[in-house]
């Protein structure tokens, strides 16, 4: 299975080597894993990174429900899917946004941003239509209530657990990439501030047991980010394009607000009424003052970050575009030519008055006193 097309071999174990081949090394060890099951001997550890752990069988009125908890066995499960995401990673840029690269012909630099945007892209697509179906089939979406009632949600449906492991999976994923990508230098902090800001909440919410309000959070952020580099994607296909750069700009404004809202109805008085408000391990109740405390920290702290960033580069657009448009009027104002004076019988040549048909008028006779 080859990804890319190679036109040079480099030697085996060098940097250029793992690099083009990652990919296709990442997948053997995920064959490897699979013949796993195949033997008895080799089927238990195999299982624990394609299956989540922790498993508890439970009596309902619908039936028997197997719920879901976390513990160190799901590290396994991570690492598993971590290179299911390498491999897809991979797919998404050779067969996709590599073609469509050699259609546009962009900048270095520009294809930089392409690649980045085109992967973010179908992830926040995929994630925030995976993550609004488990809101709609668990019922949060009708029941908002469900948000804080109950708590600790300690046990997990499938879907919710297994949404939470990939999740952890993709942007753990993403920081072996900025190697194999060769990101420039420049750029790595700015990547690796955003992946561990994700990193930090999607772990807060799973690790506390917030994991109905993270889902929501989840959800509005994705679907935020998705609008911010669909639109960046129109602007390299067609850079007249800056419409939905507006729509995103006001979606971006509303979804920090309702993100704030969400955080202080749940966390901030939700929880805050719930009457067993004491540490417990075992019960995983995390319920208390000081960490709802920190917890509002965190998610406004990064809220009010975001929204600082963005209305600063706002006003650095705004102040940008107005300078330009003035070395505009004032660079049109020194090429426009005067246009040549004229009175109402005729005009002016070589400092001689003509008339329109191009001769000189009668002089008029003075009379002589």
């Amino acid at each position: 299975m080859a990804f890319r097309r190679r036109n040079k071999s480099y030697p085996f174990f060098s940097q250029e080597f793992l690099i083009q081949n990652h990919a296709d090394i990442v997948f053997s060890l995920v064959i490897f894993i699979l013949i796993g099951l195949m033997f008895e001997a080799t089927a238990k550890t195999a299982i624990l990174f394609i299956q989540p752990q922790y498993n508890i069988s439970t009596l309902t009125p619908d039936g028997e429900v197997s719920l879901y908890h976390y513990g160190w066995k799901d590290c396994a499960t991570v690492l598993f899917y971590l290179f299911i995401t390498i491999i897809l990673h991979a797919v998404v840029q050779e067969y996709i946004l590599d073609k469509v690269n050699r259609r546009l012909h962009l900048s270095k630099s520009k294809n930089t941003k392409f690649n980045e945007s085109g992967q973010l892209c179908v992830f926040y697509l995929v994630s925030s239509f995976w993550s609004l179906y488990i809101l709609a089939t668990e019922g949060y979406l009708l029941h908002p209530s469900s948000l804080w009632e109950n708590y600790p949600h300690s046990h997990l449906r499938f879907q919710v657990k297994f949404f939470y492991l990939t999740q952890l999976a993709y942007w753990f994923h993403a920081l072996p990439e900025l190697y194999f990508q060769k990101v420039r230098k420049e750029e790595i902090p700015r990547q690796l501030q955003y992946i561990g800001l994700y990193l930090s909440h999607i772990l807060a919410a799973y690790l506390l047991n917030f994991t109905r309000v993270g889902l929501v959070l989840l959800f509005l952020q994705y679907l935020s980010e998705m609008g911010f580099h669909l639109s960046r994607l129109f602007y390299f296909i067609d850079e007249t394009h800056h419409k939905m750069f507006d729509m995103w700009s006001v979606g971006f404004v509303l979804t920090r607000m309702v993100i704030l809202t969400v955080m202080f109805l749940a966390v901030g008085f939700g929880l805050a009424r719930s009457e067993n408000q004491m540490l417990d391990w075992e019960m995983g109740n995390f319920n208390t003052l000081s960490i709802r405390l920190l917890v509002l920290l965190l998610v406004c702290s990064t809220q009010s970050w975001l929204l600082w960033k963005f209305f600063r580069f706002q006003l650095r657009r705004t102040r940008e575009y107005r300078l330009e448009q003035a070395r505009k009027r004032a660079a049109a104002k020194q090429q426009t030519p005067r246009a040549p004076k004229r009175d109402s019988v005729g005009h002016h040549e070589n400092g001689v008055l003509k008339a329109e048909n191009g001769t000189s008028p009668r002089l008029k006779k003075l009379k002589s006193p």
